[in-house]
């Protein structure tokens, strides 16, 4: 099942943690519509500028989010949050590009290097209403608002 012209249900929902633990990690009705928003209002824009790719982590379940010792109010357990890089361009420029051209919830550039562009993955969520814009990076030694300067 399509959840937008390029995004699928599996794509966003698959997790190899969860099929070798045997956890189910089938979404619920909402946390689907959820998808769908996040998958047109996101993922979409960000694959017109940038080009195919591919999300890391998309829904999970309570139990897989666990498992992946993440909060319990993760937006990712909403179907509200992906996780994702693209091949070939630095994280940071997704990052920046995300933050001045689209509505979202959260932002987090996670384990960002500015060594290594290609470090860590960017996190976006969005909600069908009341987005925050709130941008993060957090790294090994913690969190911090907004994006590093380069």
């Amino acid at each position: 099942m399509n959840l937008s012209p390029h995004f699928t249900f599996a794509e966003l929902t698959c997790s190899q943690l969860a099929v070798r633990r045997g956890i189910d990690n089938t979404p619920p009705a909402p946390a689907i519509e959820r998808l769908r928003l996040l998958c047109l209002h996101v993922l979409e824009p960000v694959r017109d500028r940038f080009g195919p790719f591919s999300p890391s982590s998309g829904y999970r379940s309570p139990s897989l989010n666990r498992l992946l010792g993440s909060k319990d109010n993760s937006q990712h357990c909403k179907g509200e949050a992906a996780d994702f890089e693209i091949p070939g361009i630095a994280n940071i420029e997704v990052a920046r590009w995300i933050a001045g051209a689209l509505d979202f919830d959260q932002l987090i550039l996670e384990f960002y290097s500015p060594t290594d562009p290609a470090a860590g993955w960017v996190h976006c969520s969005y909600k069908a209403v009341g987005n925050r814009k709130e941008i993060l990076t957090i790294g090994k030694t913690g969190s911090r608002f907004g994006l590093p300067m380069i």
